[in-house]
């Protein structure tokens, strides 16, 4: 129990400072299954992220993140299976009788199997269809490549919250399963990226297809050249990854002719970003924020009349009461034509 203690304190401290995300509720079960908010029951966005291994939802009220929670990602759930687990996820409260509340929501995904899935429980947490990133809807950028539908959805996301805040030229990181820089120029266009494989996908395939090499926990290397089988592996793995980071970066660079901002998020940047000698910003919520931008950008917004009044049904003007003074002379002249 202790060393579960300390691993959600290193978590809690590295990816959510206290400040930010109030107060972290531990179970026995999985380690920092979900965190819970004082003022999480008031309305929010929900954001789903699906991912090749785990499904992230967020609850994100005025740009900033409330709560995460994470769900296996099996392609083989239905819809009910996948609403199952969130109702256990969003019932894991301090306050039961307060319910989460989502005024719409949005949803990327890299998996097309369990799209439809996950649209249908968004739908039924809110009422409403959820807003679904593809290159159609309206992100900010233009893209530059030659099949916009080809791009990885949670690539478009990073890359439009990063163009919209920070310094142009930008580019991201999303250290994964897989490993993916996007590059957006200075005039907001998609340029394009790199793929690569994840830190732990090639370590996990070290262990498989090597016989005399087991497998390794990720942690941050204290050198660059170890002394055993693991300190080797993990120098090569998470130290090789910072020399990828920056080696990609400089030569990024060198085809935009122009230093760019380099901003670094996913679950396995807080191994790498410290032994990289690039300077960046980094961001382990950038892709859900990236989800809110995109859903304020485009939610449909409620329809007012001129002046900022609300038009009925029938799309009429709703005839306000006229001053007390107004209706006391119309009586009066009513009274007086009998």
């Amino acid at each position: 129990m202790q060393n579960f203690h300390q691993h959600n304190k290193i978590f809690a401290g590295n990816l959510y400072p206290e400040q930010k995300c109030g107060k972290i509720r531990l179970t026995k079960s999985k380690p920092v299954l979900f965190f819970y908010f004082e003022k999480e029951n008031r309305i929010m966005i929900l954001a789903i992220d699906i991912g090749n291994t785990t499904v992230a939802l967020g609850g994100i009220r005025d740009g900033r993140v409330c709560f995460v929670a994470r769900m296996d990602t099996v392609r083989t759930r239905t819809a009910a299976e996948y609403r199952a687990e969130m109702d256990k996820i969003f019932a894991h409260r301090r306050h039961p009788e307060r319910l989460m509340r989502f005024e719409g929501a949005v949803l990327t995904s890299v998996v097309p199997q369990i799209t439809g899935a996950l649209a249908e429980c968004a739908r039924h947490y809110t009422g409403k269809k959820p807003v679904i990133v593809s290159p159609e809807i309206r992100t900010g950028l233009t893209m530059g490549v030659p099949d916009p539908h080809a791009v990885g959805k949670d690539r478009l996301v990073d890359a439009a919250y990063a163009a919209a805040n920070f310094p142009l030229p930008v580019i991201t990181v999303d250290l994964g399963t897989a490993t993916t820089f996007n590059v957006v120029d200075e005039n907001r266009v998609f340029r394009g990226g790199v793929i690569c494989p994840g830190l732990s996908t090639g370590l996990r395939a070290l262990g498989e297809r090597c016989a005399q090499l087991p497998q390794v926990r990720l942690s941050s290397p204290k050198a660059a050249i170890g002394v055993n089988t693991e300190s080797c592996m993990l120098s090569g793995s998470v130290l090789g990854t910072a020399v990828l980071l920056d080696g990609i970066t400089q030569r990024i660079e060198e085809e935009l002719g122009r230093p760019a901002t380099l901003v670094v998020t996913g679950g396995l940047a807080k191994y790498v970003t410290p032994l990289c000698r690039h300077p960046l910003t980094y961001d382990p919520e950038l892709l859900l924020k990236g989800l809110a931008l995109l859903y304020q950008m485009n939610a449909p917004q409620p329809h007012y009349a001129a002046g900022g009044r609300r038009r009925n049904p029938n799309n009429n003007f709703r005839r306000g009461r006229r001053p007390r003074s107004q209706r006391r002379e119309r009586r009066e002249e009513k009274n007086k034509n009998g």
